[in-house]
């Protein structure tokens, strides 16, 4: 039977049952991928062992693939009874061994096997991505997390090329053209995070050792971007996040080895495989990079490695449970970044940027607590999101401020210790914390991991001049905060601080002992999860003076602040453009500056009034083009403003001589002007008409690379005529052949510019498509679809008589329309209040 078109579900409840039922031991995987550089060829051999006890004398074991050829009970042959994603299996005893004989299908959408072609040197790769439950589509096996076994893989590619896995090669042998490798048996752990990879990857070793440890390192790419990676800056990393986390964890490093690589295509920004940690290839850069790119790569790295203890060596029980390694490696990637490396600044960053994703995220209509009820796994999938990493990360750092950075990191020692390699809920963790810190932390968790939505926080003053801190905490009521004021003055038209004033608050109204000051900051250094309000006061001292204020950490806060009031429709629009142009040029810290920028340029696009957004749109062209002229030569903000003038540039053609003067040799001193950027500035000119098919077919011939062929499709897509936007649509839902990225450079090509007088036709489509696309394509392909074809229509009427008469749609669907329908509600109303 085929399955190309399966996407089954499983439920919690079902699998629970299984787990009840089947105590999994060993799992042997053998895999034929030596016929991998055939591009006709659709898919590859795939034998699976599976050792485990029963309970019960039938079950059924996960695959979706091409064929299922045969079925092996305890030496008995079964028939083949699979359904395109069970295979159902019975006469099981109270020991067992089951093989399974199948075809198993190459991946474009970066789910499962994922196999790509090079057009630089027309050499194949191939690696694995499985979370939440993508093995099957690789091997038979128990898709679940609470049935951890010892995998074996082993592994037949062409010769030559790298073979890759959790563990290292155990025994090779070499044919004619061909290699097999066997990897040792792994340490306990889910099918989702087993790995491969295969091809002729470029490799960078090393090693990292301590207290008698010896962990052998690699780092791997493409073979046609090994000039661009920067092996050294990102072993450096990895040995400072390997000292830290063993020092803070007292557990060695379980793995054995601590291998990274970079693949194409990649639908994550990377995946923590134990051993075999995958990362997506924008992490590498092919021409310039700003320090906030390297500090967000330092990021992800120590967010990965952080999962090596908290999510690898214990593993949540089920995906409810989500957080128990997400929210965790989430601050863990800012802890180890700051504590660790050169990027000091990481929790400025986080300030800034991961905590807007959570605010965004906690907002919308189907918010839910960071523990979270996930009944299936396409519930699980789309809880990958701001509500699990950024929101759990932020609440953890409340958490630290609660109990003690030395309580919590002791609590989570004795929690490795106790369920190494075994499974856990949240009753787990909160048993180890609350013997450390003495507390009793189920009201703490009740508040803040067991109820939904985003405080509000500020600063009242009544008639008698009481002052009063307020928090507005929705539904959720009321929450216990540790947090610091901090209060600082004017002086000579700079902003200083004067102190900062610790407090606890849980209630909805507490009076507070608070001086007056020219800015008064809510949650200075950032230890809580709350949106803090700005007073008037605050607020015209910051229109005057944010650029003077000095800690990074403190302007992240003091951005956020005004972009989570711009979004609420608190602060006008238009008043915070006017803040943006006036203090970004002069933001010292790039990653806080790139943030800007984007929230900026969507605040033009998606809040101004209607009858402003021409000229806020002009206005902030001009602004870009003005810092990009005056920014350091070679600096990183020069590159952030240049980036952000070629975005502006798409949606304005004021500029279009400049842009092309760029491209034609006539950069500012000191800009890089490289293969991305060029792209950048091409794509800008072809969504406004300024750019001929001739060109955007010579720019690729001149970037003949992957990057290259994706950034072609992209701007030929964005050509500003009716048949080009209904080529690009049509192309997105009827195209089969299109990868993950060239879909979106499809759909993000149709959308170009906002030119809604060209794809406005198709919004009737888009509804009439949505649930069949659902049904018939992967999930990561259908979401694609669901949310970037979204259409931004004057109101909501459409999607509401959708949801209406498609309300037994599945579940993970309803909440994208039902998410996106909130961002559009809130466009509608923002720009609204602006008039």
């Amino acid at each position: 039977m085929s399955s190309a078109n399966v996407t089954a579900n499983l439920s919690r409840d079902e699998t629970a049952e299984r787990a009840a039922h089947i105590t999994v031991h060993s799992i042997r995987v053998e895999l034929d991928l030596s016929g991998a550089p055939e591009r006709a060829r659709t898919g590859f051999p795939t034998v699976t062992t599976l050792s485990f006890d029963a309970t019960a004398t039938e079950t059924w074991i996960d695959f979706i693939g091409e064929s299922v050829s045969r079925v092996v009970v305890n030496g008995e042959e079964q028939d083949v009874r699979w359904d395109g994603a069970r295979i159902s299996i019975e006469g099981l005893a109270a020991q067992n061994e089951v093989r399974v004989e199948a075809v198993a299908a190459y991946s474009r959408s970066g789910e499962g096997m994922h196999r790509f072609h090079d057009p630089v040197d027309g050499e194949t790769y191939l690696y694995t991505q499985y979370e939440p439950a993508d093995a099957r589509r690789v091997m038979a096996c128990f898709e679940q997390p609470d049935m951890k076994a010892a995998y074996t893989f082993d592994v037949s590619a062409p010769a030559g090329w790298h073979v890759l896995s959790n563990q290292s090669a155990a025994r090779v042998h070499e044919g004619i053209g061909v290699q097999r490798i066997e990897f040792a048996p792994t340490l306990p752990i889910s099918s989702y995070i087993t790995a491969v990879a295969a091809g002729p990857y470029a490799r960078i070793d090393g090693e990292w050792s301590r207290d008698g440890q010896h962990i052998d390192l690699g780092v791997l790419c493409r073979a046609s971007l090994a000039e661009h990676l920067e092996a050294d800056e990102i072993l450096e990393v990895t040995r400072q996040g390997l000292d830290l986390f063993s020092d803070a964890f007292a557990y060695p490093y379980p793995w054995r080895k601590y291998d990274q690589i970079f693949v194409p295509e990649y639908n994550l920004g990377a995946m923590e495989n134990p051993g075999l940690v995958t990362f997506t290839e924008a992490y590498i850069n092919r021409g310039a990079a700003t320090d906030a790119q390297r500090g967000g790569r330092a990021n992800t790295i120590l967010h990965e490695m952080a999962h090596m203890w908290f999510g690898d060596l214990v593993t949540m029980r089920w995906w409810d449970d989500l957080w128990l390694k997400e929210s965790f490696a989430d601050y863990m990637g800012s802890h180890a970044s700051a504590a660790a490396t050169r990027f000091t600044d990481a929790w400025a960053r986080f300030a800034n940027s991961r905590k807007a994703w959570a605010y965004r995220q906690d907002q919308l209509p189907t918010t839910h607590p960071i523990v979270a009820d996930i009944p299936d796994l396409e519930a699980a999938k789309l809880n990958f999101d701001g509500i699990t990493y950024a929101k759990g990360a932020a609440v953890l750092k409340q958490l630290v401020a609660f109990v003690g950075e030395d309580a919590f990191f002791e609590g989570a020692r004795r929690y490795f210790a106790a369920h190494a390699f075994g499974n856990t809920t949240l009753d787990d963790l909160l048993d180890k914390l609350g013997e450390v810190s003495g507390q009793d932390l189920r009201a703490w968790s009740r508040a803040w991991l067991e109820t939904s939505g985003v405080s509000a926080l500020r600063l009242e003053t009544d008639a008698d001049g009481r002052r009063f801190l307020v928090q507005d905490g929705g539904a959720a009521g009321p929450r216990p905060h540790r947090l610091r004021i901090g209060l600082y003055d004017l002086d000579g038209g700079r902003l200083a601080l004067r102190e900062r004033i610790e407090l606890g608050i849980d209630e909805e109204r507490t009076e507070v002992e608070i001086p007056d000051a020219d800015l008064t900051l809510l949650n200075d250094d950032d230890l809580t999860y709350a949106k803090a309000r700005l007073d008037e006061r605050s607020l015209t001292a910051v229109e005057e003076s944010l650029s003077t204020l000095e800690d990074d950490l403190v302007r992240g806060l003091v951005w956020s602040s005004l972009w989570n009031a711009t979004r609420d429709g608190e602060l006008a629009a238009i008043r915070y453009l006017e803040i943006v142009r006036r203090h970004a040029p002069a933001e010292s810290n790039v990653a806080l500056l790139t943030t800007v920028l984007v929230n900026a340029a969507f605040a033009v696009r998606h809040y101004v009034a209607d009858d402003a957004r021409d000229e806020q749109g002009r206005a902030w062209v001009d602004a870009a083009w003005s810092a990009l002229q005056s920014a350091d030569a070679g600096s990183d903000a020069q590159l952030a403003w240049a980036r952000a003038f070629a975005a502006a540039s798409g949606f304005d053609a004021h500029h279009a001589d400049a842009v092309r003067g760029i491209l034609n040799g006539g950069a500012p001193r000191g800009l890089p002007v490289d293969a991305d950027l060029r792209w950048l500035m091409l794509t800008a000119l072809a969504t406004t008409g300024d750019a001929t098919v001739e060109e955007i077919i010579a720019e690729r011939a001149a970037d003949d690379t992957a990057t290259g062929r994706t950034a072609e499709i992209r701007a030929l897509a964005s050509r500003p005529d009716a048949a080009t936007r209904a080529a690009a649509w049509d192309s997105a839902w009827n195209d089969l052949t299109l990868s993950n990225d060239h879909l979106d450079a499809t759909i993000g090509g149709f959308r170009a510019g906002g030119r809604r007088d060209l794809i406005a036709a198709f919004d009737g489509e888009y509804f009439d498509r949505i649930r069949e696309v659902w049904g018939t394509r992967s999930i990561e392909l259908a979401q694609r679809l669901v949310v970037g074809l979204f259409p931004a229509t004057a109101d909501t009427d459409l999607v509401d008589a959708w949801l209406e008469a498609n309300s037994d749609a599945p579940g993970a669907l309803r909440r994208l329309v039902i998410e996106s329908r909130d961002d559009l509600a809130r466009e509608i109303r923002v720009r609204a209040a602006q008039a």
